[in-house]
């Protein structure tokens, strides 16, 4: 009998392949590696958004994006997914619900010396190190793709995470806006 076991799948899968593309010469000015992470969507129960923001602000091993009033997606990476949300659940159950959102995010960590350059060419945010800084999340629209930025460091180095279901949308998009530059695919981590 044939197993039905599931397995996790890259939402790149057969799109990604490690490499170097785009222009040739000299160091890859991008690098792209596809990243897991462990996410969920929070909701601040009725009457409960302050009380929800201020167990948000209290800390922990989460990052906060605001994506709408009461409304957030925390991530972790590194995180065990399972484990990532029922501490989440734990901590802010009495506040907000959590629904786990780790296989639904394709996530990307993207560096090099001319990742600005990349992301200038569809994000609507200003990302000069004087307005988006280290530390910084910011929801914003990517070739009409819905996406979450996060400055890593000053490299810069940026997380970005869309949906899975815009993974090959998003992906086009990337690639042809690197290309001029060339850019290297590191095998996923």
């Amino acid at each position: 009998m044939a197993s039905l076991a599931l397995s996790e799948r890259s939402p790149l899968s057969g799109l990604a392949v490690p490499g170097r593309y785009g222009r040739r010469d000299g160091a890859a000015a991008l690098v792209i590696e596809e990243r897991a992470m462990a996410a969920a969507s929070v909701i601040a129960r009725r009457g409960k958004a302050e009380a929800c923001a201020a167990a948000i602000a209290a800390g922990g091993p989460a990052a906060f994006a605001g994506v709408g009033p009461g409304r957030w997606i925390a991530t972790a990476e590194g995180a065990d997914p399972a484990t990532f949300i029922a501490e989440l659940r734990a901590r802010l159950n009495p506040v907000a619900a959590v629904i786990d959102q780790s296989d639904a995010r394709l996530v990307l960590r993207l560096s090099g010396p001319r990742v600005r350059d990349v992301l200038a060419k569809g994000v609507s945010i200003d990302l000069h190190p004087s307005a988006f800084k280290v530390g910084d999340v910011a929801t914003t629209l990517v070739a009409h793709i819905g996406v979450q930025i996060d400055m890593l460091d000053d490299a810069p180095t940026y997380l970005v995470a869309a949906p899975r279901s815009t993974a090959g949308s998003f992906w086009s998009w990337l690639t042809a806006s690197a290309a001029e530059f060339g850019y290297e695919i590191v095998p996923r981590s």
